[in-house]
């Protein structure tokens, strides 16, 4: 396929790619990104920890702690690193839980969702000049609750909780 970049962003970029599939020629426009670790993180008490962020143009949403892939970087390392950035813990152990590709027809991102555990409050939040949230603990059956009644609608967010309540059998 011929790749032409139409546009190169901080955390994103857009590329028309032309060619054949199948030997139909097909044109696709891609959203390309390097992908992200979202955290299911319990703290002592097994309380869920979330974030309310300030997602433009959506205003404020809850949702678990995630953010994007340095350039090269592990998903468990960022993984660790995002879940001390947005939230001041330090996760002991983190247990991959769920990748998933949130959307799949025009978009390369792909998301890695982890079981934080171990955690301790070891700083306050280091946050990007442009991040905008609060800190947020959860008992995981409002937060399922929140996902059924349509009040969390971040698609990182009910992935993990839900493959999480799966595996534990929790519905």
């Amino acid at each position: 396929m011929k790749k032409t970049k139409i546009y190169e962003g901080k955390i994103l970029g857009l590329s028309v790619y032309d060619g054949n599939i199948e030997g139909r020629k097909v044109r696709r426009e891609v959203i390309e990104h390097r992908g992200a670790a979202a955290m299911l993180a319990f703290d002592e008490d097994g309380k869920v920890i979330l974030v309310k962020q300030h997602r433009f143009p959506h205003g404020y949403v809850l949702e678990i702690p995630a953010g994007t892939l340095g350039k090269k970087e592990a998903p468990m390392k960022c993984a660790f690193r995002e879940l001390e950035e947005e939230t001041g813990y330090r996760a002991r152990k983190m247990t991959p839980l769920i990748t998933y590709y949130p959307s799949i027809g025009y978009n390369s991102e792909i998301i890695h969702c982890f079981v934080a555990s171990g955690l301790k409050k070891i700083s306050e939040l280091k946050l990007d000049e442009d991040e905008i949230l609060s800190v947020i603990k959860m008992d995981l059956k409002k937060i399922l609750s929140l996902i059924r009644t349509g009040k969390i609608q971040d698609s990182k967010t009910i992935c993990a909780v839900l493959s999480y309540a799966a595996m534990k059998k929790l519905y």
